[in-house]
């Protein structure tokens, strides 16, 4: 096991189920083809900003369960690269943000290790990050080589009618019943990534519980409204 006990507990809704995969479907299923156990290679994932790059690396690790380990480095980076040592003990090792550390001598010989020690081991590397390999700014030739070996993925955004069956998708997940036009409604009056949206789908659920009414156009105009007020 690792020398260090991460204190870091994965989000409820960040599993497979609850990904809409259109246009990344071959990245899904090798991810969870790794999760459930198959050989691979790993993977290099990488895309924008609020794409679910996290939300995948959280579902890998929800669907491996104690084989597997997650590493938020924005959360992480400042512990310094001693968390990843024994490391390797695990089957799948999901590094989110590595861009957080890239250019410092210290994390990325850590990293380089712990890419040999997996390969070692028969265990597999997951990283998400910005950009790809060869444009992430590596600088550790050895790293940056190891790195580029992985299958490379890039995350496709949703355009907006993916959004609203995204959006769909993930209150169906939390038990809710959200209508097409209630669900086009948030996107109008919301900022249009998926993390404001999903953050703004979890705050209604939290009110219509309170409230006990159905998420309707006209409560949540009322909620947003009582929001900008405040």
């Amino acid at each position: 096991m690792t020398q260090l006990v991460l204190p870091l507990q994965l989000a409820d809704h960040a599993v497979f189920a609850s990904f809409l995969d259109h246009g990344n479907e071959t990245l899904v299923s090798t991810l969870a083809s790794l999760s459930a156990g198959d050989t691979g290679q790993g993977c290099w994932l990488w895309g924008a900003p609020a794409t679910g790059k996290t939300h995948l690396l959280q579902a890998v690790c929800d669907r491996a369960g104690d084989r597997s380990v997650y590493l938020p480095l924005a959360m992480l980076a400042q512990a310094g690269p001693g968390i990843l040592e024994g490391l390797a003990s695990r089957t799948l090792v999901c590094i989110d943000d590595i861009g957080q550390i890239v250019g410092q001598d210290a994390w990325e010989v850590g990293l380089f290790n712990l890419f040999n020690d997996l390969q070692e081991s028969g265990g597999q590397l997951i990283v998400a990050a910005r950009a790809a390999p060869r444009e992430c700014g590596i600088v550790l030739a050895d790293l940056a080589s190891r790195m580029s070996r992985l299958p490379v993925f890039q995350i496709h955004a949703l355009d907006e009618q993916q959004r609203v069956a995204a959006l769909k998708l993930r209150a169906r997940h939390r038990g809710l019943d959200l209508p097409d036009d209630t669900a086009a409604y948030m996107l109008r009056r919301s900022r249009r990534d998926m993390a404001s949206l999903y953050e703004l789908l979890d705050k209604l659920d939290l009110e219509a519980l309170r409230a006990q009414r159905r998420l309707t156009i006209p409560f949540v105009r009322e909620v947003l409204q009582r929001d900008a007020n405040h």
